[in-house]
């Protein structure tokens, strides 16, 4: 089974009570996720270290970062409404490459699109 984690210490998620806006306050949410996803990067210890995976929950989704696939450990990325996926820990290795696979092909997609216009 695999471990799912809050964010290393000292990487605070932002409180949106304590901005004026949406706007600003996810601004704060994109770089507390890339701070988190160089973190995991930096002490990861697998090649899919510091990517996200997402699965749909209610109207919205769950987020996680890879750390290491043997064992598995991920970090649940806790902005927004914080979605958690009811079966994250038990996803086998297999599954996390499906997925950073999925979500790389999906990004490729509409980057292409983007620069098409």
């Amino acid at each position: 089974m695999g471990k799912i984690y809050n964010a290393p210490e000292g990487l605070n998620c932002p409180s949106y009570t304590d901005y004026q806006d949406f706007d600003k306050y996810q601004k704060a949410c994109e770089v507390y996720e890339k701070a988190i996803k160089a973190w995991a990067k930096t002490n990861g210890t697998c090649p899919e270290a510091g990517k996200e995976i997402h699965f749909p929950v209610g109207d919205g989704a769950a987020r996680y970062v890879v750390v290491s696939l043997k064992p598995i450990q991920l970090i649940h990325i806790n902005t927004g409404d914080s979605w958690h996926f009811q079966y994250a820990d038990r996803l086998t290795a297999a599954d996390i490459r499906k997925e950073v696979k999925k979500v790389e092909g999906i990004t490729k997609i509409f980057q292409t699109s983007r620069k098409a216009k």
